[in-house]
């Protein structure tokens, strides 16, 4: 199979053990994945953001292609029960291809709208204590889905991995949670430096024309090399030091400029804020008994707190969520009609960013109350028209998944070689913002100093 692709250039999957991915791209899991974007609605804000969940399975898989030729290079200086086998170059390749196929609609934004129920707390950020459909026990991570979609019989993935070897589906789950014997190969698809993040860094970038996600992905794979030994005996991966430790420099920076100026964007956050007011509405309408046009079957069980089927889980997808929403415009309750109809047009909420010391957790609660006083003032619910969110990420944790060997000394941590990683181990990026209806903004802005 060839394939042409806007950041790889040619993919091909031709080799015997790459066959299974071309039998698992015709599966319903894997197609379903093309009606998913990738960056859920980054699109608001950078309009090319259109890429989805499929274009990133086929990069990952092929990243992993070339991580896999790289490794063969070398492993010849490993004991032959170490080395890559077809059999695990096999399962490694299916992982990566698969490591995407529990996400929801808009990708992340769902399973953080499907974590909790009821309203949320007035004080709490959609990436602290995010409140929705459903509740905790009947809402599940994506990997959570993933791995069941891989275990479940009735699943096409399934069917095709038992057809190559009966154990294959628990096999590629495990591999997709980042465990096997092999360190070097977990880590490949789970860890610091995984073919996940390789390519969703480039795909984003260029997508979004956000130029700093880019990195320099063949001398990074040029410069890896086999670490020392973990307690099982088993290496681990390592970047050669006087070859590769500005191109990892560069792989992390890359990812801290892209939370910085995509991920955490303020009007993506915005909107995912306003999906989740949406729902919140919508569930409290459907636990009352009122009654919603057009409610999927997935939703309307979330809703009620019920555990969803594969069946059902898979049914829902972004063009769904979209049409929903869309539906829900014409909805006899005013406050979702509204919400609703905003989304729709893109009439987003605005956002007001709290810093140093404004945005300690005592002031910046101090200042969503005040929001939330102009916004009853108003006329509007303050728990739907307004948020506090707080976003985090840690762009850099020094754990020991990647080393960094000079020569045939010892093996470091990248930390203790690198002043820029030392600088960025731990430590995390927080962007603090109130978020609220957009005829609010005059009196946030006056009320607040800005």
């Amino acid at each position: 199979m060839l394939l042409r692709d806007p950041v790889h250039g040619l993919i091909t999957f031709e080799a015997e053990e790459e066959a299974i991915l071309v039998r698992l791209l015709a599966t319903p899991e894997v197609q379903r994945l093309r009606r998913i974007r990738q960056l859920g609605l980054t699109n608001l804000a950078f309009p090319g953001a259109e890429h989805t969940r499929f274009a990133h399975a086929l990069g990952a898989a092929h990243v992993m292609q070339q991580l896999i030729a790289r490794l063969r290079k070398m492993h010849d200086a490993l004991p032959f029960w170490q080395r890559l086998t077809s059999d695990r170059a096999r399962d490694a390749l299916a992982a990566a291809f698969l490591h995407d196929i529990g996400h929801g609609p808009m990708s992340h934004l769902f399973e953080a709208v499907s974590a909790g129920g009821g309203r949320r707390d007035p004080g709490a950020a959609p990436s602290d204590s995010v409140s929705g459909i459903g509740n905790s026990t009947a809402a599940r991570s994506h990997e959570e889905w993933t791995e069941q979609m891989l275990l479940d019989p009735n699943t096409g993935v399934h069917r095709v991995l038992v057809e190559d070897d009966p154990e294959l589906p628990r096999r590629v789950a495990r591999l997709v949670r980042g465990h096997h014997p092999l360190p070097y190969l977990a880590r490949a698809v789970s860890g610091t430096f995984d073919v996940d993040r390789c390519d969703y860094l480039l795909r984003d970038a260029r997508a979004t024309g956000v130029h700093y996600g880019r990195y320099d992905l063949p001398w990074l794979l040029q410069s890896l090399r086999f670490g020392e030994a973990t307690d099982d005996g088993a290496p681990g991966l390592a970047i050669d030091g006087a070859k590769g430790l500005s191109a990892i420099e560069s792989f992390i920076l890359a990812r801290l400029f892209m939370f910085q100026q995509v991920y955490f964007h303020k009007s993506t956050r915005a909107a995912e804020w306003m999906i989740h007011a949406i729902v919140n509405r919508a569930t409290d309408l459907l636990r009352d008994g009122t009654p919603l046009p057009h409610v999927p079957p997935g939703l309307h069980s979330l809703a009620l707190g019920e555990r969803l089927s594969v069946e059902q889980y898979l049914a829902l997808d972004d063009q769904l969520l979209l049409e929903t929403i869309s539906a829900w415009r014409d909805c006899k309750d005013p406050i979702l009609a509204d919400l609703c109809a905003r989304l729709r047009e893109r009439v987003v909420f605005k956002t007001f960013e709290l810093f140093a010391e404004a945005a300690s957790p005592d002031k910046r609660h101090e200042a969503h109350q005040k929001v939330r006083a102009i916004a009853e003032e108003e006329g509007l619910d303050p728990d739907l028209y307004t948020a506090l969110d707080v976003a985090v990420d840690t762009p850099y944790s020094d754990d020991r998944s990647l080393t960094v060997i000079f020569g045939h000394g010892r093996a470091h941590r990248p930390a203790e070689v690198s002043f820029v990683l030392d600088r960025l181990r731990d430590e995390t990026l927080t962007r603090t913002r109130l978020i609220f209806a957009s005829e609010l903004r005059d009196r946030v802005f006056a009320t607040l100093g800005q």
